[in-house]
């Protein structure tokens, strides 16, 4: 989904600086924002306490939402550039439609992963007919500078690995974890699996050590090396880990996200990610003018303005605030 914050920020994330050698234990409460159609979503990348992990560079979980008497989501044509859209749903449906002329219906287990390279627009929305709920999350990945210029292009995997454990079944969603792998086309080394935990577990994963990981919550009663983790937190587990303790207090679900940490400075604003505050001015202007971002045919709505770029100057952050 999109960044539909009418007034977004700014940010200046990445480099090396700020990632935590170690293992570490930091729970960041996310922020209640509303997307397009005025449904709120938990954002818990980037936030006042962290931007990135690995290249994971945003991440809003939303739902489960009651749609039955209503249109569901629906997110008009918008831009992306310099990154990947990683769609994950846990219930529901998603109809998505893009500029290269790929129109597709992502389930519940189905990988829908889009690189924007130079550019790229896209519409979201809930299919006539739909089912009751919408559950999921909506991820980024920022593309590193080999790979963000590239030709855009939309993968829809419905068959992923899956892994087992003692109360733990795991569907890895990029990247590899113990050996499996998943389909979708990384420009990073990068990790990122659905953990799906019965009541009563207590088990460790195994991690890569030189990966910062964190996990969030889509449903409650994890307990991750002994801090209960809620929906709408982050719980960063910096680096240094050869596996990671987790143990139920009831059945719950884990989003686990990871990579090698990041090394270069990226610029995020609206839908864009790119390297100077110049370049996502130009790019505001080009997706205005109805250049270099394409046409998205078939939404049933207009496509949407960019917001203003603000008045300040960009200030470097880093990865942490």
């Amino acid at each position: 989904m999109s960044d539909l914050e009418t007034k977004p920020t700014l940010k200046e994330c990445g480099g090396r600086e700020d990632v935590s050698a170690e293992p570490a234990l930091e729970l960041t409460p996310g922020r209640e924002v509303s997307i397009g159609d005025d449904r709120p979503v938990r954002r818990m990348l980037p936030t006042l306490g962290r931007r990135m992990v690995g290249p994971w560079c945003f991440l809003d979980h939303y739902g489960p939402d009651d749609i039955a008497d209503g249109p569901g989501a629906q997110v008009a044509p918008h831009p992306h550039m310099g990154l990947q859209t990683v769609s994950w749903l846990r219930e529901g449906e998603m109809l998505h439609r893009d500029s290269e002329g790929h129109t597709a219906t992502i389930l519940p287990g189905h990988l829908g992963l889009m690189t924007s390279g130079r550019g790229i627009s896209h519409s979201e929305e809930s299919p006539v007919p739909h089912a009751r709920f919408l559950h999921g999350v909506q991820l980024w990945v920022a593309l590193p500078d080999g790979a963000r210029n590239g030709d855009p292009h939309f993968e829809l995997h419905t068959e992923l690995p899956r892994f087992e454990a003692p109360g733990v079944s795991g569907t890895v969603i990029m990247g590899e974890i113990d050996g499996a792998r998943s389909p979708g086309q990384a420009y990073s080394p990068i990790t990122g699996a659905d953990l799906t935990l019965a009541d009563g577990v207590d088990v460790r994963l195994p991690l890569e050590r030189d990966f910062e990981y964190a996990v969030v919550a889509t449903e409650p009663g994890a307990v991750v090396d002994g801090v209960p983790v809620p929906i709408g937190s982050l719980l960063y587990l910096g680096c240094g880990r050869r596996d990671v303790h987790i143990r139920t207090e009831a059945a719950s679900n884990l989003i686990l996200v990871g990579g090698e940490p990041f090394a270069e400075k990226i610029v995020m604003w609206w839908n864009f990610v790119g390297r100077t505050s110049e370049e996502i001015a130009e790019a505001r202007t080009q997706w205005q003018a109805e250049e270099r971002f394409g046409v998205v045919h078939g939404y049933h709505a207009p496509r949407l303005d960019a917001p203003e770029l603000p008045p300040t100057p960009l200030k470097p952050r880093g990865r942490v605030r």
